[in-house]
């Protein structure tokens, strides 16, 4: 079974207007909401790609009601544990004439012992784990050494578990050797305490990264592609020229086509194509929509790779 992990999920309010202007009422044009967070965003995508998956992770209030709601009503099964306090919404507002995309993301809730308690015991009772993607921030309460917990406990159970963070929770998670990790070049600099002027020393930081516990790593670097570095395999996928509409949850989006790939018993090179196209697909839509099959699977012959 294919479960998705996110412990701190959103609500996302999309906006749009013709420009974000000081001391005027500025007038919405458009509005939608769509769930959101890192997990649930491979969810979507997984479920787009006709791939079933369950989702799990905390939520409460009315804004937890409505996220799990758009969930089902999306067919995606969820399992949240409940928590006392509100799930986080998301603002993200795109100007028209302008073209440019501002993220307000909030902080989160508190998760309170009790609450963790009982997900720790709903995670016990998951029936067989064979492949689980866990992703994104953590809500107050949760320390970064929960994401080492949470890999560990499931490579007992014979997962094999693909890790979305960055920062401490990155590294405590690296350090219980997860199947894939996918940092950005942002969080590879991060996780490393360097910038990269390269892509020779882009790979040498993956390699790190590789030889402190994961199996695969791969690092997303917009429009230059993906790179995958693994123990016998160094692999580069870049994606055609696109029109880029948005770039929120396009990671989210790869972590997906990869895991696509893994759930059709592809070899390495082909899963790295299928994220680059979905990745990519996600560019091409607007506000926090994400992925579409037919542009996933219309880009796929247009990614190519080589080996570095």
């Amino acid at each position: 079974m294919l479960y998705t992990i996110t412990p701190n999920p959103a609500l996302d309010r999309t906006i749009w207007l013709d420009r974000l202007q000081d001391e005027i009422t500025n007038r919405i044009e458009r509005e939608e909401r769509f769930p959101g967070g890192k997990g649930i965003g491979v969810s979507r995508v997984l479920k787009e790609l006709g791939v079933y998956n369950h989702v799990l992770g905390f939520a409460g209030g009315f804004h937890g009601a409505e996220l799990e709601a758009r969930l089902l009503e999306g067919g995606i099964q969820c399992d949240f544990t409940p928590i006392e306090e509100e799930t986080r919404s998301n603002i993200v507002i795109h100007e028209r004439s302008t073209g440019r995309q501002l993220l307000l993301s909030s902080k989160g809730p508190r998760v309170y012992p009790q609450e963790i308690d009982r997900f720790c015991s709903d995670l016990a009772s998951i029936k067989d784990p064979t492949l689980v993607s866990i992703g994104g921030s953590l809500p107050a309460g949760l320390k970064p050494e929960v994401y080492h917990t949470l890999v560990d406990q499931l490579k007992c159970r014979g997962a094999k578990v693909i890790l979305d963070a960055e920062g401490e929770a990155l590294a405590e998670g690296l350090s219980a050797g997860p199947y894939a990790i996918k940092p950005n070049l942002r969080e590879l600099s991060l996780a490393l305490g360097r910038k990269f002027s390269d892509l020779s020393g882009i790979i040498d930081a993956a390699e790190e990264l590789r030889e402190k516990g994961a199996e695969v790593v791969l690092v997303s670097m917009g429009a230059k592609g993906i790179l995958l570095v693994s123990r016998t395999t160094r692999l580069l996928a870049s994606p055609p020229p696109v029109k880029v509409k948005n770039t929120i949850g396009a990671g989210d989006s790869a972590v997906a086509g990869f895991i696509y790939g893994i759930t059709q018993a592809y070899d390495l090179e082909t899963c790295l194509r299928y994220a680059v196209a979905a990745g990519t697909a996600t560019t091409l839509r607007e506000g926090t929509a994400l992925a579409e099959r037919e542009d996933v699977m219309r880009l796929f012959p247009q990614i190519h790779s080589r080996t570095l």
